[in-house]
């Protein structure tokens, strides 16, 4: 089989990063303007596509054949993008099947994803050129009209043809490199034809999109910036600062308010001093109002509206692996796996409220009602039902089934109530002593929320346990409390540990077997792998032993979003493969719903979108499919639960 490797250069007057893929490529401006290609280890060509009244005409025939030919594999670092410009564009059917990503294939290796970052990391002959994003600027985006530049509003070859020379260059040289990563991840075994399929899948579900309710996404906006403006002129009137939305200016007059330094503004920080009842009264109402008005999810409601294309629906919401580490998925745009909770309470009339105007006049906080109301902006098309079926505590069955704690899962085959099974096995207490907002239920619960990775003291405050009541003096006892009644997973933190330590020193393979899962350990040409039961591989790059027999490896700052040396140990580990794990779970699930309409999945939650007469009939085939666990994990618990709606909504 030929393969043509493809990299393509873009105009729209709307940027790709505010409006997704889908909007961009729509846009009546957008138009292809570099196109670079090269057939196997052929020479690059790069085609100037500027100005084409008859796009098409400029590609050769063996390339335009080739786009649509299934004997022909295409290539591309970030394929989505090629494939949703291209088809838009040129007004061509492509087959997702026919081509391979660079970029997925290189997350599997637990690479960057971006091309510049994996070719310094891969240190390629061919790296991207760091002017390439200037150039990206001059010439695929408007420019600012001025009497320099003839009040022009786009960058023209023209206009500088020594710069449009050079781009093509860059153009050209982002093909070699990007035939270079696929020189490099063709070292190793390549990604597995099921995660093929599933990659496939996934372009499927992020075409199909999801509608939005427009109407409630502008009166929500309307509201909630007539609502922020008040409560801004209100802190200016308090404060007399010039800009409260300042951390500076804000932070200065709470230090001369209360005399002592502020050490921070953050969310955490304010909600304690706010609590501890010790601040002056105008100042507590100046960090009230910060709050009220510091609601960020209602942001979402702007994006939602960027990101909406020509038939009312929104895409572009999720990256495949995107979580290099895990394999699972990552929020895009929108940013649907960060949605706040829905309001307790009725949901119809909230909505209501604020398309209509009356939302003021019913509730106390408006802001964090219009922020709750976040996910109730995805809706059904009109004569369809959205079926919503999620995996239940799907991270607690996943680790208790790969260490083989038994009695977890048998809480899980019977009455499910891990929460207060969990107090019961810590405290050695009857079951039916740890009733529902007793302490011992809440000592259980952020237990079984925040040991499984061993975590300690740390874990617990960071999952709530501060909130739920609970003192730090009493942690310590809760934390031996878990580990002692879950011995089994407890060894599972060593048996990784010590199995990951040993391939990475021996330059070999070992195995962990447990009950009903084995994790089967490598190590190859600096990787450490972890092979699934599903036979996925986790991979950790530069896989050291250092210092005091500590793992270390290279991977993305998930926060600073920078290459850098990281450390593992058991806890971690197994906690990437317990993710894993529930991640490969939730794509073998939308696999075999495969024929339904999958608009959208966040976390271990999948949306289908059907006819309303067939609500019913769909969300009980959903919960079924999810009660059933895949063929690789024979005796995995697994339970599926959901609810039907017009809107998305946290049930």
């Amino acid at each position: 089989m030929r393969r043509l490797h493809i990299d393509i250069e873009t105009y729209s007057k709307v940027d790709v990063g505010d409006v997704g893929a889908h909007r961009y490529a729509e846009d009546d401006s957008f138009r292809i303007i570099l196109f670079a290609y090269a057939w196997d280890n052929e020479p690059v060509h790069v085609l100037d596509m500027h100005g084409d009244c008859f796009p098409g005409e400029s590609l050769p025939a063996d390339v335009w054949k080739g786009l649509t030919d299934p004997g022909v594999e295409k290539l591309a670092h970030n394929a989505n993008f090629e494939i949703t410009c291209i088809s838009t564009y040129y007004g061509i059917e492509l087959d997702t099947a026919q081509w391979t990503c660079t970029m997925i294939a290189a997350a599997y290796l637990g690479l960057p994803l971006g091309l510049d970052k994996l070719g310094k990391v891969l240190n390629l002959v061919q790296k991207k050129d760091a002017r390439g994003k200037a150039l990206i600027i001059f010439f695929c985006k408007p420019c600012r009209p001025t009497k320099k530049n003839g009040f022009r509003e786009v960058n023209t070859p023209e206009d500088d043809p020594e710069k449009w020379a050079v781009f093509g260059e860059y153009c050209g040289q982002d093909v070699d490199t990007e035939r270079d990563v696929h020189k490099y991840i063709c070292k190793f075994p390549r990604l597995p034809q099921q995660e093929v399929a599933y990659w496939q899948q996934d372009q499927k579900i992020g075409n199909a999109g999801i509608a939005i309710d427009v109407e409630f996404i502008e009166k929500a906006i309307k509201i909630n910036n007539k609502v922020v403006g008040e409560i801004r002129e209100k802190m200016v009137e308090i404060t007399g600062v010039d800009n409260p939305n300042s951390v500076a200016q804000l932070k200065k007059w709470v230090q001369n308010e209360i005399g002592e330094e502020v050490s921070s503004m953050g969310k955490e920080y304010l909600a304690e001093a706010i609590e501890a009842d010790t601040l002056p009264t105008n100042v507590i109402d100046v960090l009230k109002l910060r709050g009220a008005g510091n609601k960020t999810s209602a942001s979402k409601y702007g994006t939602m509206l960027a990101y909406k294309c020509k038939d009312g629906r929104v895409r572009d919401l999720l990256q495949f692996y995107g979580a290099n580490r895990t394999g699972r998925f990552s929020g895009r745009g929108i940013q649907i796996q960060n949605l706040k909770k829905t309001i307790h309470g009725d949901l119809a009339t909230a909505k209501q409220a604020v398309v209509k105007g009356l939302a003021e006049l019913l509730y106390d906080d408006v802001t964090d009602l219009i922020s709750r109301l976040v996910r109730t902006a995805f809706v059904a098309a009109p004569g369809k039902t959205l079926c919503v079926s999620d995996f239940s505590a799907i991270e607690a069955r996943v680790v208790a089934w790969i260490a083989g704690e038994e009695w977890v899962l048998d809480v899980f085959r019977t009455h499910g109530k891990i929460y207060e099974a969990t107090a019961s096995n810590m405290f050695h207490v009857p079951l039916d002593m740890v009733t529902k907002g007793s302490d011992l239920r809440a000592k259980g619960k952020v237990a079984a929320l925040a040991l499984g990775y061993q975590g300690a003291s740390g874990a617990l405050i960071k999952m709530g346990a501060l909130r739920e009541g609970l003192t730090e003096e009493e942690l310590p006892a809760i934390v031996s409390g878990w580990r002692s009644a879950n011995p089994h997973i407890v060894k599972l933190w060593r048996d990784v540990e010590n199995a990951a330590r040993y391939a990475i020193e021996n330059r070999t393979s070992c195995v962990v077997r447990k009950s009903y899962c084995t994790l089967k350990f490598s190590y190859d040409r600096g990787y450490l792998f972890i092979e699934l039961p599903s036979s996925r591989r986790l991979a950790y790059y530069g896989a050291t032993i250092e210092g005091r027999n500590t793992i270390c490896y290279w991977g993305v700052d998930q926060v600073k979003r920078i290459w850098v040396k990281m450390q593992a140990y058991g806890g971690l580990l197994t906690e990437n493969i317990t993710q894993a794990i529930a991640r490969d779970c939730l794509c073998d699930v939308m696999f075999r719903m495969r024929n339904l309409d999958i608009l959208m999945h966040i976390h271990d939650e999948i949306v289908v979108e059907v006819e309303d007469e067939k609500a019913e009939e769909t969300l009980g085939i959903m919960n079924y499919y999810m009660s059933i666990s895949p063929l690789w994990a024979k005796g995995l618990p697994l339970k599926g639960d959901g609810y039907i709606s017009k809107y998305y909504k946290k049930d």
